[in-house]
């Protein structure tokens, strides 16, 4: 599954509480205070580590918790300082804080993190209130409570290819098929209104991002976009959109006259293009391996319109 948006809840750990106590030994007679401080409580952070590509790892889990600090110990020990607590996410993500609104980093790079809930202190025992002039020091400190927080983890992804397309023409039912994204999906043009995106896999492993654009075409509504006519109309729209590798398919391979539309735009473009059905599934593995082969042909990561 791919996920760009969670919403999570975030706790540090609270601090310790600091120890009273009194030395205990043979032939020492009224020892003085060897109450040891408390631990702290562990971070809450938020890591950037490359070889993830979604949030899908950390949808599933909204309450993250960090350990608490150890309480201070008799003989003037400290209590245990509690481990960190990693969110391991994919470089590219934005973490807001929820109710404020604001951003609290942008993670670009690979070992980027941030401390989002700060673990609280631990608390001082009474062997840290000791003076000369107070020798056995009854009071302690209660450890101090952790941050917490509600953050929203927002992936900026940058798909590796886009669904480009007529209203209506099937794209967001071949997202789904191809992925497991759910866009809103009706029977009347231009229900996509924002970009979808969709992870595509080959055998268990990500092959590529898949966006579903929203209606591009200006008069696509009145029929404008059969074979030169769709493509100068993305020339139009963005010049550099015409020089995108490009896969062209028809889709609803299952109703009847799909044959005949296919064969008639392949004589204009003067290019092969596939025949496909979400519905069926027909043409769907060869259209996912044209794109593959697309993408492996450029130097580096681009776009490749469908």
């Amino acid at each position: 599954m791919f996920v760009d948006r969670v919403s999570i809840y975030v706790k540090g750990g609270d601090g310790g509480a600091g120890c009273r106590s009194f030395r205990r030994e043979k032939y020492v007679p009224k020892g003085g205070p060897d109450g040891g401080d408390g631990g702290d409580g562990g971070d809450v952070i938020v890591r950037a580590v490359a070889g993830t590509n979604s949030l899908a790892d950390i949808v599933n889990r909204k309450h993250w918790r960090a350990e608490n600090g150890g309480r201070g110990m008799p003989d003037n020990c400290h209590g245990r300082r509690a481990p960190d607590l990693v969110i391991a996410v994919p470089p590219g993500t934005i973490i807001y804080d929820r109710d404020r609104g604001n951003v609290l980093r942008d993670l670009t790079e690979d070992g980027q993190q941030v401390v989002v809930a700060a673990g609280g202190r631990g608390g001082r025992g009474n062997k840290a209130f000791a003076t000369s002039t107070n020798r056995a020091p009854r009071q302690t400190q209660p450890g101090t409570p952790g941050e917490e927080r509600w953050l929203v983890l927002e992936l900026k992804t940058i798909a590796d290819a886009g669904l480009v397309g007529l209203p209506n023409a099937g794209k967001s039912t071949l997202l789904s098929r191809l992925s497991h994204a759910q866009p809103e999906i009706a029977d009347y043009p231009f229900t996509t209104k924002h970009p979808n995106l969709g992870q595509v896999t080959i055998g268990g492993e990500r092959a590529f991002i898949l966006a579903d654009l929203p209606g591009l075409i200006e008069g696509a509504h009145d029929g404008v976009g059969l074979g030169h006519e769709f493509l100068r109309e993305l020339e139009l729209h963005g010049r550099e959109l015409a020089f995108k590798p490009e896969v062209v398919a028809v889709s609803k391979a299952e109703l009847t006259g799909s044959e005949e539309v296919r064969a008639r735009l392949e004589r204009e473009l003067g290019r092969p293009v596939l025949a496909i059905s979400a519905v069926t599934g027909r043409g769907l593995s060869d259209l996912v391996r044209a794109v593959v082969e697309e993408l492996q042909a450029l130097p580096a990561a681009a776009e490749v319109g469908a």
